[in-house]
């Protein structure tokens, strides 16, 4: 060893690395407007909207482009992907232009414009929908949209009344998706536009674990359809579509949305806060392990991802957006051979808060507090 006259330095990367915040209050609205300005929103292209009053001036006064940006500003003033369609000929015309394709050439259309988002602007849309033209088969459309993203979509349910709303919600199984109804009473779209607005500040002011229910949404006047509501949990028409797993509008210290299911068909995420938890682990845990892929398998490099993990597990912990978590690793799952194939599995498991969605209170009548009568007068004098 060649004897050193100096300083030395030897740097050490080892250790547990910091996890960015994932941005998850990001909407990404389709929407139609002909008289639109087609320089600041060029049709079946991803735009990013980061001030919203200035996009509504430039959002023309046809179609549900400017009344979307509107509803969703009555809420917060958060990032917006759009993407703007024209309509076709007929309905079903504009509703093929909207749920889009990818041309010959590559070019992404509709709704499918928003998942070439994150490639041209840098932000992923988590927050998915299409005011006013959300039928079944666009409703379909998007949540596969919304799977590819690992966001989450709010659709309307196409509906009259409340049997016709449970019978639609019979189409749909999958955990990206919430229903709503009725709507709101200014016009066709109002409730999933304000939905992307309010979920967006939630998840700025609050955080990604809270449902959308039980919050009050600006902007609104009124139902375009009365729904019964009880707060005590007797037969209404709320409760009737919440077991339906159909999020409705209530009207009890202001409008809000009631209800904090989603489609699933597996009962560990029927709650949307229990998907989206699961979302944003994912994507989260995958961008902050970025730094660990390539670098040679050894103890230390499994130990610092292990590290890694458990401490954004503690930190979501204490900021109360998971109950708990913990990543481990086990070795019959690392045989020698995988490792030296140069693949690492890490397992963890964690518990999303759930919703307190229902409150039971024991009420009794009793006469034992008479017993203290006697005392109660002596204390009068």
């Amino acid at each position: 060893m060649p004897i050193i006259h100096g300083i030395k330095v030897t740097e050490i990367n080892t250790g547990a690395r910091a996890i960015a915040a994932l941005s998850t209050a990001i909407i990404g609205l389709v929407a139609i407007a002909t008289d639109a300005d087609a320089t600041a929103f060029p049709l079946d292209t991803p735009v990013l909207v980061t001030d919203v009053s200035a996009a509504i001036g430039k959002a023309g006064a046809q179609g549900t482009l400017a009344k979307a940006l509107d509803a969703i500003a009555d809420q917060c003033s958060p990032i917006i992907i759009v993407v703007r369609v024209a309509p076709g000929v007929d309905a079903a015309a504009t509703r093929t232009a909207i749920i889009g394709t990818t041309t010959a050439e590559g070019q992404k259309t509709g709704m499918q414009a928003l998942l070439a988002a994150e490639s041209q602007l840098g932000v992923r849309p988590r927050i998915l929908g299409v005011p006013g033209y959300d039928d079944e088969d666009v409703a379909a459309a998007l949540v596969t949209v919304a799977q590819k993203l690992r966001g989450f979509a709010y659709c309307a349910a196409q509906a009259d009344t409340v049997a016709e709303a449970i019978t639609y919600a019979d189409g749909f199984g999958q955990r990206e998706i919430m229903l709503i109804w009725p709507e709101f009473s200014d016009w066709t779209g109002s409730a999933v536009a304000r939905a992307l607005g309010l979920r967006a500040r939630i998840d700025s002011e609050t955080g990604w674990h809270k449902t959308l229910s039980n919050v009050p949404v600006n902007g609104v006047t009124g139902l375009a359809r009365p729904v019964q509501f009880d707060l005590l949990g007797g037969a209404s028409e709320a409760s009737l579509l919440n077991d339906a797993n159909i999020t409705t509008l209530i009207r009890s210290d202001g409008f809000r949305f009631w209800g904090n299911r989603t489609m699933s068909s597996e009962p560990l995420f029927a709650f949307e806060s229990a998907t989206r938890t699961a979302q944003v682990l994912q994507d989260t845990i995958a961008n902050g392990l970025l730094w660990a892929i390539d670098k040679p398998i050894t103890a230390v490099l499994v130990k610092d991802i292990l590290d890694t993990i458990n401490a954004e597990f503690r930190k979501l912990q204490s900021q109360g957006r998971i109950i708990g978590a913990k990543a481990t690793y086990d070795p019959a799952a690392n045989p020698p051979s995988s490792l030296a194939a140069g693949t690492i599995v890490i397992d963890y498991e964690y518990t999303p808060c759930a919703p307190a969605e229902a409150i039971l209170l024991n009420q009794r009548i009793t006469d034992r507090f008479y017993a203290s009568l006697s005392d109660q007068l002596a204390q009068l004098g």
